[in-house]
């Protein structure tokens, strides 16, 4: 996890934040756009593990990038900085607020009581959340995901591809949201090989412990799993995530990733042999629409949802083994069906 905020900066150097930050970049506008009327767009602020963890907050980062190349955005990104409060996370949103960007988004769950303080402080900036439903102000929007779903699936690819009857879970922190990707996982194992065992970890009990910025935690939860037998481990662990990943390449045996394709990220190139799938919810996407309903003058608020039914989670098939195998892909395609029509009902917790 990077100990430093930043501040990325696509466009003309901005004001200092109240946290200390450093701005760099280019800039980028077209005639009409929100920028060019003064309006510098969208900003988000990073969950932990910051920018560079190869998923969540590079996924979110993933929707800022599309969003300012399409409408000419003076966008600005900030990294999280080590034991702050939620006075600091809030001051950080409204300094992104008072310097003309809207939306602010807040990526991570982490941000819910800084996101409804600084809503209220300033109702004409629309904002958004990332993995949390309990804000619920008329300014702001609540970005969710039917986790679960992707992860039953994820549950189904595992109990396909085991060889040993056993699979592993590796959880970064162990809280309601993390309980969903767990719960899923399971079911789609047991559904589709009842006599499959799940094993489950959770790194910490809090994410200030680490658990969702700490490969080395990461490493050694699976490296624990794999010497009791487990061939394929799901990691939902952010950059936790990597060490995940790492330890069963070591150990050649199957790891499926989270939030992004994990196959395809470049940090990840030397392990992607060992990367199967990943369950994928599209950050990317809920980051750039709810920039164009603030630049189509129709804000997004309230809940926000995105499942199997509108796309925005899923399973990747990058890898050649995944591509390659008809039974799964079949066995996956199947349950996928049953989801989004209702015959199968995933559990969240």
């Amino acid at each position: 996890m990077r100990r430093m905020s930043r501040i990325t900066v696509a466009g003309a150097a901005t004001a200092s934040l109240a946290l200390a930050l450093s701005a760099c970049g280019s800039t980028s506008t077209s005639a009409g756009s929100s920028a060019a009327k003064g309006d510098k767009g969208l900003a988000i602020a990073y969950d932990v593990g910051g920018k560079g963890d190869q998923s969540f907050n590079d996924a979110a980062y993933a929707g800022l990038e599309r969003a300012a190349k399409e409408f000419g955005y003076q966008t600005a990104d900030i990294e999280p900085t080590e034991g702050e409060t939620d006075a600091d996370k809030q001051q950080r949103l409204e300094s992104l607020a008072r310097q003309g960007h809207n939306p602010v988004i807040g990526v991570g769950y982490a941000y819910a009581a800084a996101i409804k303080g600084a809503a209220e402080k300033l109702p004409g900036t629309t904002f958004g959340i990332v993995d949390d439903s309990t804000v619920r102000a008329k300014n702001v929007a609540d970005l969710v995901f039917s986790e679960e779903e992707a992860s039953y699936l994820a549950g189904v690819a595992a109990a396909k591809s085991t060889k040993t009857g056993v699979v592993g879970f590796v959880g970064g922190v162990d809280i309601p949201l993390i309980h969903k990707f767990r719960a899923g996982f399971a079911q789609g194992v047991k559904d589709t090989d009842p006599k499959a065992r799940v094993l489950s970890q959770y790194l910490t009990q809090t994410a200030e412990e680490g658990g969702f910025s700490s490969p080395d935690k990461g490493r050694a939860a699976a490296e624990g799993q794999i010497e009791k037998k487990a061939d394929v481990v799901y990691a939902a662990a952010g950059l936790s995530g990597q060490g995940v990943i790492e330890a069963a390449a070591a150990n050649k045996v199957w790891a499926i990733g989270v939030d992004s394709d994990q196959y395809r990220q470049e940090a990840l190139a030397e392990f992607r042999d060992a990367i199967l799938t990943s369950a994928m919810k599209d950050v990317a996407r809920a980051v750039h629409n709810l920039a164009k309903s603030v630049e189509d003058g129709r804000p997004q608020t309230g809940i926000v949802r995105g499942d199997l039914k509108t796309g925005e989670v899923g399973l990747s098939d990058s890898h050649p083994g995944f591509k390659e195998n008809a039974e799964l892909q079949k066995a996956v395609a199947d349950a996928k069906k049953k989801i989004i029509s209702g015959e199968i009902k995933v559990k969240s917790s």
